[in-house]
């Protein structure tokens, strides 16, 4: 390119108008950028801890109490499953996707569609189903967060538990097809379809 060339995107660049040069225009968008980027990332993270989902009482008074009966919120290992955990995928573009999925639950509180635990319970069957088929689908992605089928011990494990977890892949089954329930129990306080 000629010495002219440069010259004149050098120009361009430095006076794209009477007003405003192309440099200021990519420096403020750069900046409003990575403060959206920055906003972004901190309402995310705000919205997955356990405390926002538990401000919102029909999570505190229907789910949470639920789990507070498992070896999912309590146990020998002391670890903590929290509802992100299991809810909430890790990699950005699937999360933003359950966020903005999630919504649903929000605007069920906000119109009244679940706001007492009667409501909540009529919805209950619905919400796990929607829930246990976004598991099937992705392979129970969550599951596998903390539970890695390579490293089970399965010398530890009952016969028919270590036939189930040998040939899951095999018979196209995921976690949830036998864990269903697990962490959150059906109305009587017992897993829908848990199998030893």
């Amino acid at each position: 390119m000629a010495t002219g060339g440069w010259k004149r995107w050098i120009r361009i660049l430095r006076q794209p108008s009477p007003r405003y040069s192309v440099l200021t225009l990519l420096a403020g968008g750069i900046f409003i950028g990575l403060t959206g980027w920055a906003a972004l990332d901190f309402g995310m993270a705000a919205t997955s801890t356990e405390e926002f989902c538990l401000s919102c009482h029909e999570m505190r008074d229907n789910p949470w109490p639920q789990l507070q009966r498992t070896s999912h919120y309590s146990n020998a290992a002391g670890i903590h499953a929290t509802c992100a955990d299991c809810h909430q995928p890790r990699e950005f573009i699937p999360k933003v996707a359950r966020k903005i999925e999630a919504s649903r639950e929000v605007w069920g509180s906000l119109i009244g569609l679940i706001d007492t635990p009667e409501k909540y319970a009529a919805h209950t069957p619905a919400m796990k189903a929607r829930e246990i088929a976004r598991l099937r689908a992705n392979d129970s992605r969550e599951c596998r967060n903390c539970h890695v089928t390579e490293r089970m011990q399965l010398e530890l494990q009952s016969a028919k538990a270590r036939e189930y977890h040998r040939s899951m892949a095999s018979n196209g089954k995921t976690c949830i097809d036998c864990h269903a329930g697990i962490a959150h129990p059906g109305n009587a306080g017992q897993p829908l379809a848990h199998r030893e």
